[in-house]
């Protein structure tokens, strides 16, 4: 069975200029976890979830680090409380979503979609066309409905 026969169609998405609030709203009433980023194209460039809103309710906390000799060492990485803390005060979707989103065709088959939501750790699949759009989203729960479907 092909992604192109699960994929939920004309799936909802937000642009990068997209307030905050109005992304929070979408999720909220439609019960779900997760959009699809685009930009002024109709282009993938990310993806708005759950986990990147929850920086706006439970804040940043800076990294610890210690003093030696008039110098700072940092116990942990900087530009991930800088990355973490722009999330927190961000107002737009483009300011909190998570770049790089990994995505799929719509001709690979459900083994290939659940593979890669396995290995690494995604809760949706953006399915796009040849020019890059979005025509859907596979989530984890389609894969499940498929697997009940097909021991039927």
């Amino acid at each position: 069975m092909t992604i192109k026969n699960l994929r939920q169609s004309d799936p909802i998405v937000v642009r990068v200029e997209t307030p905050l609030n109005e992304a929070i709203q979408i999720l909220a009433e439609r019960h779900i976890s997760g959009l699809p980023v685009v930009d002024d194209v109709g282009k993938l460039v990310g993806i708005i979830s759950e986990t990147d809103l929850m920086w706006q309710e439970t804040g940043v906390t800076p990294p610890a680090y210690i003093m030696f000799l008039d110098s700072v060492i940092y116990l942990k990485n900087p530009a991930t409380y800088e990355r973490d803390l722009h999330k927190a005060l961000g107002q737009t979707v483009g300011e909190v979503m998570s770049k790089n989103p990994i995505a799929i065709s719509p001709d690979k088959t459900l083994s290939q979609a659940a593979t890669i939501m396995h290995d690494r750790s995604v809760h949706r699949l953006p399915v796009l066309d040849d020019t890059d759009q979005v025509i859907g989203i596979l989530t984890r729960g389609d894969i499940i409905r498929a697997m009940a479907a097909s021991q039927d």
